[in-house]
């Protein structure tokens, strides 16, 4: 993943601001994962008030997110301990922000199906996570500008989920995150499939 993103470049001055400080990267990792946490409990109440909280926070996590990854690279603490820290929080935020978007929504028009569509883009996440950062597939595509700086990579995708929630209810991320997440996880298998067959054939 890049890390020269636009989602970069907002955080970066703040993380400036912070890098003489007593705050460690981990801080921010376990900030990052008790917004996530707060954001799925939020959206799992149901309500219209409840689900723009946890849009709120949900995209206050995901800041938080690249916030840490900046610091650390900013102030040279870079940990294999932070690395999987840093990962942990960033899959259990998604997994859980869909399972608290299945429980809030069933009570509406998806029913308890709403439940199972969380669930299975829960899984789909974490699959999509181990993919990408335990089998390695290898370098993904990302939106770049002029200049060839990536502006944007596959991760960013996550600021899709409280866009969506907001406009357009709970229902319009969880059917779209039922198909695309364990879709895009059995594309990347597929791709490390064939990848590897055809390194054995050389």
């Amino acid at each position: 993943m890049s890390h020269d993103t636009l989602v970069h470049g907002i955080v970066r001055p703040a993380v400036r601001a912070l890098a003489g400080s007593w705050v460690t990267p981990d801080h921010l990792t376990a900030l990052r994962f008790a917004t996530a946490v707060a954001a799925a409990a939020a959206f799992a109440q149901g309500s219209g008030t409840w689900t723009s909280i946890g849009v709120g926070v949900f995209v206050a996590s995901a800041l938080l997110d690249r916030a840490d990854g900046e610091l650390a690279r900013q102030t040279g603490r870079f940990s294999r301990h932070g690395h999987r820290y840093d990962l942990m929080a960033d899959c259990l935020a998604g997994v859980m922000a869909f399972i608290g978007l299945g429980l809030g929504a069933a009570d509406g028009a998806l029913g308890p199906a709403a439940v199972v569509l969380g669930l299975v883009a829960g899984a789909g996440i974490g699959c999509l996570f181990w993919e990408i950062n335990v089998a390695a597939p290898g370098k993904l595509p990302g939106w770049t500008g002029r200049g060839g700086r990536v502006l944007a990579d596959p991760d960013d995708g996550i600021f899709a989920l409280p866009l969506l929630v907001l406009c357009f209810g709970a229902e319009a991320a969880l059917v779209p995150g039922s198909i695309v997440t364990p879709a895009a996880a059995l594309w990347l298998a597929l791709r490390r499939v064939r990848s590897g067959t055809a390194a054995r054939s050389r």
